[in-house]
Protein backbone atom coordinates (compact mmCIF):
# COMPACT_ATOMS: atom_id res chain seq x y z
CA UNK A 1 0.00 0.00 0.00
CA UNK A 2 1.22 3.47 -0.81
CA UNK A 3 0.29 5.96 2.31
CA UNK A 4 0.56 9.58 1.34
CA UNK A 5 0.78 11.52 4.76
CA UNK A 6 0.62 15.05 5.88
CA UNK A 7 1.34 16.69 9.54
CA UNK A 8 1.79 20.13 10.56
CA UNK A 9 1.82 21.52 13.79
CA UNK A 10 1.51 25.08 14.72
CA UNK A 11 2.43 26.64 18.39
CA UNK A 12 0.89 30.09 19.40
CA UNK A 13 2.21 32.06 22.43
CA UNK A 14 0.58 34.94 24.09
CA UNK A 15 4.25 36.54 24.41
CA UNK A 16 7.44 36.16 22.33
CA UNK A 17 9.17 33.27 22.71
CA UNK A 18 13.22 34.20 23.35
CA UNK A 19 14.43 31.01 22.59
CA UNK A 20 13.34 27.60 21.65
CA UNK A 21 14.49 23.94 21.24
CA UNK A 22 12.18 21.28 19.58
CA UNK A 23 13.04 17.19 19.27
CA UNK A 24 10.85 16.22 16.19
CA UNK A 25 10.67 12.76 15.45
CA UNK A 26 8.28 13.15 12.63
CA UNK A 27 10.09 11.04 10.04
CA UNK A 28 10.04 7.66 8.85
CA UNK A 29 12.74 5.22 7.84
CA UNK A 30 12.89 2.79 5.51
CA UNK A 31 12.35 -0.90 7.05
CA UNK A 32 12.18 -4.23 5.47
CA UNK A 33 8.20 -3.90 5.94
CA UNK A 34 8.05 0.11 4.76
CA UNK A 35 9.94 1.39 2.01
CA UNK A 36 10.21 5.66 2.40
CA UNK A 37 9.01 6.50 -1.13
CA UNK A 38 9.68 10.83 -0.71
CA UNK A 39 9.62 12.88 2.79
CA UNK A 40 9.59 16.62 2.89
CA UNK A 41 10.34 18.37 6.32
CA UNK A 42 9.59 22.67 6.24
CA UNK A 43 10.34 24.49 9.25
CA UNK A 44 11.05 28.02 10.50
CA UNK A 45 14.70 27.52 10.60
CA UNK A 46 17.76 24.75 10.15
CA UNK A 47 17.27 21.31 11.28
CA UNK A 48 19.74 19.41 12.53
CA UNK A 49 19.73 15.88 11.52
CA UNK A 50 20.82 13.08 13.75
CA UNK A 51 19.79 9.27 14.87
CA UNK A 52 19.09 8.11 18.24
CA UNK A 53 20.01 5.16 20.35
CA UNK A 54 16.45 3.44 18.84
CA UNK A 55 17.57 3.86 15.24
CA UNK A 56 14.44 6.93 14.93
CA UNK A 57 15.59 9.73 12.89
CA UNK A 58 15.42 13.27 15.27
CA UNK A 59 15.61 16.81 13.45
CA UNK A 60 16.98 19.43 15.98
CA UNK A 61 15.03 23.10 15.88
CA UNK A 62 17.03 25.68 17.88
CA UNK A 63 15.19 29.05 17.65
CA UNK A 64 17.11 31.91 19.02
CA UNK A 65 15.22 34.99 17.60
CA UNK A 66 11.86 36.30 19.32
CA UNK A 67 8.45 34.48 17.70
CA UNK A 68 4.99 34.32 18.86
CA UNK A 69 4.57 31.04 16.37
CA UNK A 70 6.57 27.84 15.54
CA UNK A 71 5.11 25.60 12.87
CA UNK A 72 6.59 22.67 11.22
CA UNK A 73 5.35 20.30 8.85
CA UNK A 74 5.78 16.72 6.94
CA UNK A 75 4.79 14.98 3.99
CA UNK A 76 5.43 12.44 1.82
CA UNK A 77 4.75 8.79 0.48
CA UNK A 78 5.41 5.91 2.21
CA UNK A 79 5.11 2.22 0.70
CA UNK A 80 3.95 -0.53 3.08
CA UNK A 81 3.69 -4.26 3.55
CA UNK A 82 1.12 -6.66 4.61
CA UNK A 83 2.51 -8.93 7.88
CA UNK A 84 1.60 -12.22 8.15
CA UNK A 85 0.13 -11.93 12.21
CA UNK A 86 2.09 -8.93 12.41
CA UNK A 87 4.94 -9.99 11.87
CA UNK A 88 7.79 -7.68 11.27
CA UNK A 89 9.92 -8.55 8.65
CA UNK A 90 13.22 -7.96 11.29
CA UNK A 91 15.75 -9.36 13.88
CA UNK A 92 15.54 -8.27 17.33
CA UNK A 93 17.48 -4.74 16.30
CA UNK A 94 20.25 -2.72 17.94
CA UNK A 95 19.36 -2.86 21.54
CA UNK A 96 19.25 -6.16 23.37
CA UNK A 97 16.08 -7.45 24.25
CA UNK A 98 16.16 -7.24 28.05
CA UNK A 99 16.49 -3.03 27.73
CA UNK A 100 12.37 -3.59 26.47
CA UNK A 101 11.58 -5.86 29.66
CA UNK A 102 12.53 -3.14 32.34
CA UNK A 103 9.43 -0.97 33.50
CA UNK A 104 9.61 2.81 32.92
CA UNK A 105 7.16 5.88 35.01
CA UNK A 106 4.98 5.17 32.08
CA UNK A 107 4.58 1.12 32.58
CA UNK A 108 5.36 0.53 35.66
CA UNK A 109 2.71 -2.12 36.57
CA UNK A 110 -0.04 -2.15 39.82
CA UNK A 111 -1.57 -4.63 41.12
CA UNK A 112 -4.26 -4.12 38.41
CA UNK A 113 -1.98 -4.62 35.88
CA UNK A 114 -0.39 -7.44 36.99
CA UNK A 115 -4.36 -9.30 38.22
CA UNK A 116 -4.88 -8.50 34.04
CA UNK A 117 -1.68 -10.58 32.59
CA UNK A 118 -1.68 -13.02 34.54
CA UNK A 119 -4.92 -13.84 32.98
CA UNK A 120 -2.16 -14.34 29.85
CA UNK A 121 0.35 -16.54 31.63
CA UNK A 122 2.57 -18.23 28.95
CA UNK A 123 1.40 -15.94 25.92
CA UNK A 124 3.51 -16.74 23.11
CA UNK A 125 1.73 -16.70 19.68
CA UNK A 126 0.21 -13.63 17.81
CA UNK A 127 -3.14 -15.10 18.52
CA UNK A 128 -3.09 -14.85 21.91
CA UNK A 129 -1.64 -11.42 21.89
CA UNK A 130 -4.64 -10.50 20.18
CA UNK A 131 -6.62 -11.86 22.94
CA UNK A 132 -4.66 -9.66 25.52
CA UNK A 133 -5.48 -6.73 23.45
CA UNK A 134 -9.42 -7.46 23.39
CA UNK A 135 -9.04 -7.98 27.24
CA UNK A 136 -8.02 -4.45 27.42
CA UNK A 137 -10.03 -2.98 25.34
CA UNK A 138 -12.67 -4.99 27.30
CA UNK A 139 -11.62 -2.63 30.57
CA UNK A 140 -11.43 0.56 28.77
CA UNK A 141 -13.09 2.94 26.41
CA UNK A 142 -11.69 5.21 24.35
CA UNK A 143 -12.11 8.91 25.34
CA UNK A 144 -10.14 11.71 24.47
CA UNK A 145 -9.34 14.69 26.89
CA UNK A 146 -9.18 12.21 30.25
CA UNK A 147 -5.78 11.33 30.28
CA UNK A 148 -2.66 13.11 29.32
CA UNK A 149 1.20 12.72 27.74
CA UNK A 150 2.01 12.15 31.30
CA UNK A 151 -0.72 9.71 32.37
CA UNK A 152 0.62 6.09 33.25
CA UNK A 153 -0.60 2.66 32.27
CA UNK A 154 -1.90 2.21 35.68
CA UNK A 155 -3.75 5.80 36.40
CA UNK A 156 -5.47 4.96 32.33
CA UNK A 157 -6.39 1.22 33.66
CA UNK A 158 -7.74 2.62 37.01
CA UNK A 159 -10.00 5.40 34.80
CA UNK A 160 -11.42 3.08 32.48
CA UNK A 161 -10.49 5.51 29.68
CA UNK A 162 -7.96 6.68 27.53
CA UNK A 163 -6.48 7.20 23.76
CA UNK A 164 -4.04 4.96 21.78
CA UNK A 165 -1.09 5.97 23.93
CA UNK A 166 -2.80 4.76 27.15
CA UNK A 167 -3.56 1.27 25.23
CA UNK A 168 -0.26 0.80 23.91
CA UNK A 169 1.02 1.92 27.22
CA UNK A 170 -0.63 -0.81 28.98
CA UNK A 171 -0.25 -3.64 26.25
CA UNK A 172 3.07 -3.06 27.08
CA UNK A 173 3.14 -3.12 31.06
CA UNK A 174 1.38 -6.39 31.18
CA UNK A 175 3.51 -8.01 28.53
CA UNK A 176 6.96 -6.93 30.31
CA UNK A 177 4.74 -7.88 33.54
CA UNK A 178 4.71 -11.48 31.65
CA UNK A 179 8.68 -10.95 30.74
CA UNK A 180 8.11 -10.26 26.88
CA UNK A 181 9.84 -7.71 25.55
CA UNK A 182 7.76 -5.03 24.13
CA UNK A 183 8.56 -1.42 22.92
CA UNK A 184 6.29 1.69 22.51
CA UNK A 185 5.69 2.56 18.50
CA UNK A 186 4.67 6.05 17.13
CA UNK A 187 3.47 6.92 13.49
CA UNK A 188 0.29 6.49 11.69
CA UNK A 189 -2.74 5.15 10.24
CA UNK A 190 -4.91 5.01 7.39
CA UNK A 191 -8.10 4.57 9.26
CA UNK A 192 -10.16 2.64 6.97
CA UNK A 193 -13.09 1.19 8.60
CA UNK A 194 -12.36 2.21 12.00
CA UNK A 195 -13.08 5.74 13.70
CA UNK A 196 -9.86 7.07 15.44
CA UNK A 197 -7.19 8.03 12.65
CA UNK A 198 -3.96 9.46 11.37
CA UNK A 199 -1.50 10.03 14.24
CA UNK A 200 -1.33 7.25 16.11
CA UNK A 201 0.53 4.72 18.69
CA UNK A 202 1.00 0.99 19.45
CA UNK A 203 3.23 -1.82 20.43
CA UNK A 204 6.01 -4.17 19.24
CA UNK A 205 5.65 -7.12 21.08
CA UNK A 206 8.86 -9.75 20.81
CA UNK A 207 7.45 -13.58 20.61
CA UNK A 208 9.94 -15.73 20.30
CA UNK A 209 9.78 -18.08 17.12
CA UNK A 210 7.39 -15.01 15.76
CA UNK A 211 10.01 -12.31 16.68
CA UNK A 212 9.09 -8.87 16.50
CA UNK A 213 4.70 -8.88 16.38
CA UNK A 214 3.08 -5.54 15.69
CA UNK A 215 -0.23 -5.19 17.77
CA UNK A 216 -3.00 -1.78 17.75
CA UNK A 217 -4.45 -2.60 21.26
CA UNK A 218 -6.79 0.39 20.64
CA UNK A 219 -8.31 -1.38 17.49
CA UNK A 220 -7.13 -4.81 19.15
CA UNK A 221 -5.91 -6.16 15.51
CA UNK A 222 -2.16 -6.57 13.79
CA UNK A 223 -0.65 -3.55 12.50
CA UNK A 224 -0.08 -3.86 8.78
CA UNK A 225 0.26 -2.04 5.72
CA UNK A 226 -2.27 0.76 6.80
CA UNK A 227 0.13 1.90 9.42
CA UNK A 228 3.11 3.87 8.84
CA UNK A 229 5.86 3.37 11.39
CA UNK A 230 7.48 6.62 12.95
CA UNK A 231 9.85 6.07 15.91
CA UNK A 232 9.97 2.96 18.64
CA UNK A 233 11.06 3.69 22.31
CA UNK A 234 10.36 1.59 25.48
CA UNK A 235 7.68 4.24 26.08
CA UNK A 236 5.65 7.24 24.62
CA UNK A 237 8.70 9.52 26.05
CA UNK A 238 11.36 8.19 24.07
CA UNK A 239 9.12 7.96 20.95
CA UNK A 240 7.38 11.26 20.96
CA UNK A 241 7.20 13.26 17.79
CA UNK A 242 7.73 16.58 19.34
CA UNK A 243 9.26 17.27 22.65
CA UNK A 244 10.92 20.53 23.37
CA UNK A 245 11.48 23.83 25.61
CA UNK A 246 11.38 27.31 25.43
CA UNK A 247 12.21 30.03 27.45
CA UNK A 248 9.38 33.12 27.53
CA UNK A 249 5.72 32.81 25.63
CA UNK A 250 3.41 33.44 28.40
CA UNK A 251 -0.05 31.07 27.30
CA UNK A 252 0.40 28.37 25.06
CA UNK A 253 -1.94 26.92 22.01
CA UNK A 254 -1.14 24.30 19.69
CA UNK A 255 -3.09 23.16 16.83
CA UNK A 256 -2.38 19.96 14.75
CA UNK A 257 -3.96 18.63 11.51
CA UNK A 258 -2.75 15.34 9.58
CA UNK A 259 -4.20 13.31 7.10
CA UNK A 260 -3.66 10.28 5.88
CA UNK A 261 -4.81 8.02 2.83
CA UNK A 262 -3.78 4.55 1.33
CA UNK A 263 -3.97 3.42 -1.80
CA UNK A 264 -3.23 -0.08 -3.19
CA UNK A 265 -1.06 -0.77 -6.00
CA UNK A 266 -2.85 -2.16 -8.88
Amino acid sequence: MRMSIRHVTSYRYDSPVQYSIQQLRLVPVSTPSQVVVDWDFSAPGKLDASIDAYGNTVRTLVLMRPTTEISFAVRGEVDTTPLRDGRLLEGPGRIPLEHFTCATRLTEPDDAIRALASRFDGLDTPARLLDLAAAIGERMAYQPGITEVGSTAAQALALGQGVCQDYAHLLIACCRTLGLPARYVSGYIDAGDVSQAASHAWADVWLGDSGWVSVDALHARFASEHYCRIAVGRDYDAAAPVRGMRVGGGGESMAVDVSVGGRCDQ
